[in-house]
């Protein structure tokens, strides 16, 4: 541990374990884990080099606000310690908090419906409802998968989501990047429900109907005017919901 990480604001890195906790307790409960794979990570440096992470080999549903690993994205004697992060989480995440700093939040998962968007030749969020609107011209593709995600894998990964808030990873899954924790959840979250729909909506074999550019960019805008607060809200009630449910997830 480096000492500029021991600078950094203990009440913010405090709560943002607990927050970041509460997504990992959530997603378990969504369904939307991969065993003890998968990772999240926030950014808690100012350059965002520095951030939290899930340790390595734990289930999502049993994660703890102080397990939360502390890591710096140019410390090169991180894979050397004990407490290691998973590589693929050091990889991906270290690449894009030191290549990307404006994403402060970052959510990678192999989410069912998620994954099977990204594993179809055309995995375009055709804008068919509300939800599938919100991210209309706010994805980035991955259609070079070639590998786990470790060495220039996770650095070619880090390129390519630009100034969109969501890369979805051909033939592997979806990464969201946010500006904080509760807007990242809830794009994560509202990703997810838009590719089920449409992977749903695809399985009737009818014909999609789907709305012009303009009414989904305008629909999109709607979503990201009304987004902050809403965001913040929504974490908030399961966080509540956690507190009665399943309180340990603070400690």
């Amino acid at each position: 541990m480096t000492a500029s990480i021991h600078a950094i604001d203990d009440a913010l890195i405090h709560q943002a374990r607990i927050d970041l906790a509460a997504c990992f307790r959530w997603t378990a409960r969504l369904n939307m884990h991969e065993s003890i794979a998968n990772h999240f990570s926030f950014a808690v440096s100012d350059d965002g080099s520095q951030f939290i992470c899930n340790p390595r080999g734990r289930h999502f549903s049993n994660i703890k606000a102080s397990e939360m690993l502390l890591l710096d994205a140019n410390d090169a004697d991180t894979m050397n310690r004990p407490n290691a992060p998973d590589p693929t989480t050091w990889a991906i995440h270290g690449a894009l908090h030191r290549n990307v700093p404006q994403a402060r939040c970052l959510m990678h998962i192999h989410s069912r419906y998620a994954l099977a968007l990204a594993c179809l030749q055309d995995g375009s969020m055709l804008p068919i409802d509300q939800n599938t609107m919100r991210f209309f011209n706010r994805i980035a593709f991955d259609k070079q998968f070639d590998g786990m995600g470790l060495g220039d894998e996770a650095q070619r990964l880090s390129t390519l989501l630009g100034d969109k808030k969501i890369l979805l990873m051909g033939n592997h899954g979806v990464l969201v990047a946010g500006k904080d924790i509760a807007q990242c959840f809830d794009d994560l979250y509202y990703f997810e429900r838009a590719a089920q729909t449409l992977i749903d909506a695809y399985a009737t074999g009818k014909e999609l109907l789907v709305v012009s550019d303009e009414v989904a960019e305008k629909t999109a805008q709607q979503w990201e005017n009304y987004g902050f607060e809403f965001a913040q809200q929504h974490l908030q009630e399961l966080k509540e919901i956690l507190d009665r449910e399943e309180p340990d997830y603070r400690r």
